[in-house]
């Protein structure tokens, strides 16, 4: 039988429109999970987590303040309660105190472009429920009705956008307290009208409203994803929402979840996977290490210094993953002049060894214990070898890399090519020029020309 043009033409329409309408995410794991990561999210390797809230007010212990003194009954936040705040003071009574009156939305921006971050991630609920813009479903239990009296989501987001840095939200899917929820819980789950009348509607409006490229979902792990209809979600985010061509996820999206379906991997908090993983994901850490939100009792020796951070970022880096460095700032609406410091000195060393970290790719060989440890990262044809402390002598020797007569080797912040010579099959040993004073105590070796 012979096939007439028109026919041809016939069938490539109707497999073009196939292909149009396959390419949309059915509400199922198996089509989400198919959807590739937007590519911005892998080259950008450094953002900025800020965690504030109410519990920025009592700035004790950690974020989990309510949780701590009212759900768990720990002793040590009963009492004090009991030293500092008169009897009946309850949880909502910390709100007016929220007053965010230094908070200058333009100048932490400012600070987050300095630290070489490029993007940002802001929690627009914690657990506790109160929302930093003003929720439609949240009564008057959000920024705009109570304690600072304006939008602190539309705000920073607006602030950070004029910078060119990425925008995302946090938002929790559950509440601790919330009697809507506690019904469901106490239901084992089986009814939803939290989900409806609270987590999803809000999850709609902050997509709709400030059209975040990023979504970092958390609070998940009571229920399963059926219960908090996440694929129902995912799949309008993918499909229909305003961002469904660069919005990024993570994975924490029911119980069962995390390191296992989403758009990249958080797996556990502060995740650091012993080798490279297949799945892009994220490491978020926080420069106090004890709690993610601010704390008025925290001590230096409780923070990370920046050596410390530098050499968290380049360990993840070169495992594939991206950085999320989290800061709590005062309720007063001030980053912390010890936490500036860091995030300025992150900066100051991005910008001698950003080449680096920015839009690069997990080489063949991630770490080597050379005269110091060294891990690498990759960009095309160049390599890229970072040493965390200094070698304390003039010659350093890398056997991972296979060189020809075409490599050179250069110092990043001394454009000088290094002498070098070939070691048996592979790697080499090179002369190092007095390395430049580091307060991040790192340093960055560029080789071009190697296998």
């Amino acid at each position: 039988m012979q096939v007439t043009r028109s026919q041809i033409s016939l069938f490539l329409c109707l497999l073009s429109c196939a292909s149009v309408i396959g390419a949309r995410y059915t509400p199922d794991w198996t089509s989400l999970d198919s959807r590739p990561l937007p590519g911005w999210y892998d080259e950008v390797k450094f953002g900025i987590f800020v965690h504030w809230g109410v519990f920025s007010v009592p700035a004790f212990g950690s974020e989990w303040f309510w949780w701590n003194w009212k759900g768990a009954h720990d002793f040590k936040y009963i009492l004090y309660m009991v030293k500092n705040y008169p009897p009946g003071f309850s949880y909502a009574d910390f709100a007016p105190d929220f007053h965010a009156q230094f908070f200058d939305p333009d100048a932490w921006a400012e600070i987050f472009e300095a630290s070489g971050a490029k993007y940002v991630v802001l929690t627009s609920k914690h657990h506790e429920g109160f929302t930093n813009w003003e929720s439609p479903t949240s009564w008057n239990w959000n920024s705009v009705d109570n304690g600072p009296h304006r939008d602190l989501v539309g705000d920073l987001g607006n602030a950070v956008r004029k910078r060119s840095l990425h925008y995302g939200l946090y938002h929790s899917l559950y509440e601790w307290f919330n009697p809507l929820y506690l019904s469901d819980k106490q239901s084992g789950f089986k009814t939803q009208e939290y989900v409806a009348r609270k987590a999803m509607p809000e999850l709609y409006d902050l997509v709709n409203r400030y059209k975040p490229d990023l979504i970092w979902s958390d609070g998940d792990w009571e229920a399963p994803d059926t219960y908090w209809n996440s694929t129902e979600f995912l799949a309008w985010l993918y499909n229909d929402s305003p961002v469904k061509d660069i919005v990024v996820v993570n994975d924490r999206w029911g119980n069962g979840c995390y390191c296992k379906h989403g758009g990249y991997y958080n797996c556990a908090d502060k995740f650091s996977p012993g080798e490279l993983p297949k799945h892009k994901w994220e490491k978020c850490q926080s420069v106090d290490t004890i709690s993610w939100g601010y704390r008025r009792n925290m001590k230096l020796s409780e923070l990370m210094d920046l050596p410390a951070l530098i050499k968290d970022l380049v360990y993840t880096v070169a495992l594939g993953g991206n950085y999320l460095l989290n800061v709590g700032p005062t309720a007063d609406g001030v980053i912390a002049p010890v936490f500036e410091e860091r995030l300025r000195g992150i900066g100051a060393w991005l910008q001698i060894n950003g080449e680096a970290i920015y839009a690069t790719s997990s080489w063949r060989v991630q770490a080597e214990n050379a005269t110091v440890p060294v891990w690498y990262t990759s960009k095309n044809s160049t390599v890229y070898a970072i040493f965390t402390s200094s070698p304390n002598q003039n010659t350093f020797e890398l056997s991972a890399p296979k060189t020809s007569d075409n490599t050179v080797v250069t110092l990043l912040g001394n454009p000088k090519p290094l002498k070098w010579a070939p070691l048996h099959s592979s790697g080499l040993i090179l002369l190092l020029p007095d390395l430049p004073f580091s307060p991040a105590q790192a340093w960055t070796l560029k080789l071009e020309g190697v296998a």
